[in-house]
């Protein structure tokens, strides 16, 4: 059966579509048409039987409706990650067709790097987790604008912690001299509250909506992890996925960008940085996670309460985790790292101990 190879540039209005037949022929661009699903599928069944034609995309913010769309008709389809599509040095001139036939072409191929898609149900989690990661910020954002306005006033709070009821209520105490200064002041506030109510609403909504998610099983187990509560769980397993898609615990340390980059070349070998790839989220809350290890192991209550209903291999790996965890972090503090580098390498091993778990599910 002869096999057809497309590639599809896929805009808001329009896609390219490329077509790379068997053999060593260039591929070559077949049509361009609107941005519609259903004309995309006719035009695709123009090239033969369904089952005869392979389809690929870039990853972008058009999202996963038109890889369902074609799947649902029976073509086989992929996502491919943009960042590991094989570029050529010396071509200058990029086109929506000729990344079309690029796809086509390293389709066949096969030197392509596919995407995972999350199942609807999955997305739609991980939907919320991102709106959740977006009022955070924008929180952040608001809380800094009042302190910024209340520093430029000379007003500074005595003690240390922030944003907890006592300085809150030190807040609304202060008072100014210039009418139009407080007004400025409450709203600021107002908005700070209600930023506040929406970070928590949004937990509150992903509780509820994760409680039948097929993947509710290893938000669970990860919340026997130190430095993991349901938040940070929730969000790794619906940014990463099912976890045992990952052969090795290294492919996930990779996956979300924690191993060190290297450039190497005959005798000489340089090692640098952290890749910073894949997924920001899942990466953050390693790194946020790892400063927990800083203290020796234990349960407090709260871990107790989480790790009672959890089997007992879990809670084992979880407590590895803690001895292992903190072993390293004071052995790098002492031999001198900088404590964000401690983290980070810390971070990366907390990677390996998730993976471990997701592979008991």
């Amino acid at each position: 059966m002869l096999i057809r190879y497309v590639g599809l540039d896929v805009h808001k209005d329009s896609i390219k579509i490329a077509v790379a037949e068997e053999g060593r022929e260039p591929a070559r661009i077949l049509a361009s048409i609107p941005g519609e699903n259903g004309k995309l599928i006719r035009q695709i069944s123009k090239l033969g039987p369904s089952r005869s034609v392979r389809c690929c995309y870039e990853a972008g913010p058009g999202g996963y409706t038109v890889y369902r769309a074609l799947t649902a008709a029976g073509i086989d389809c992929k996502i491919i990650a943009p960042s590991m599509i094989p570029k050529q040095s010396g071509k200058r001139v990029k086109t929506d067709r000729l990344d079309a036939e690029n796809l086509a072409h390293y389709l066949r191929s096969g030197d392509l790097t596919e995407v995972w898609v999350p199942d609807e149900v999955t997305e739609s989690i991980r939907n919320l987790v991102r709106l959740r990661e977006d009022a955070r910020i924008a929180r952040l954002k608001a809380r800094q604008q009042l302190n910024q306005f209340l520093l430029r006033k000379g007003h500074v709070y005595p003690r240390k912690t922030h944003w907890v009821a006592t300085h809150m209520e030190w807040i609304r105490s202060q008072k100014f001299t210039e009418e139009a200064d407080n007004v400025t002041l409450s709203d600021y506030l107002r908005q700070v509250q209600l930023l506040d109510e929406r970070v928590a609403n949004v937990g509150e909504d992903l509780k509820f909506h994760s409680k039948h998610w097929k993947q509710n099983g290893l938000v669970e187990y990860l919340q026997g992890l130190r430095g993991i509560a349901f938040i940070s769980a929730v969000a790794i397993a619906a940014e990463a996925g099912d976890l045992r898609r990952f052969s090795t615990a290294g492919k996930f340390m990779s996956y979300v960008g924690l191993v060190p980059s290297e450039h190497s070349s005959g005798q000489r070998e340089k090692r640098g940085s952290i890749t910073r790839c894949g997924n920001v989220t899942v990466r953050r809350l390693l790194v946020e996670a790892a400063w927990h290890y800083r203290h020796k192991p234990s349960k407090s209550r709260a871990i107790t309460l989480r790790n009672e209903k959890l089997p007992k291999k879990v809670q084992d790996i979880a407590w590895k985790a803690q001895e292992r965890l903190h072993r390293k972090y004071m052995k790098l503090l002492m031999s001198g790292k900088p404590k964000n580098k401690v983290c980070v390498a810390v971070a990366r091993e907390l990677a390996g101990f998730i993976w471990a778990i997701g592979q008991s599910i």
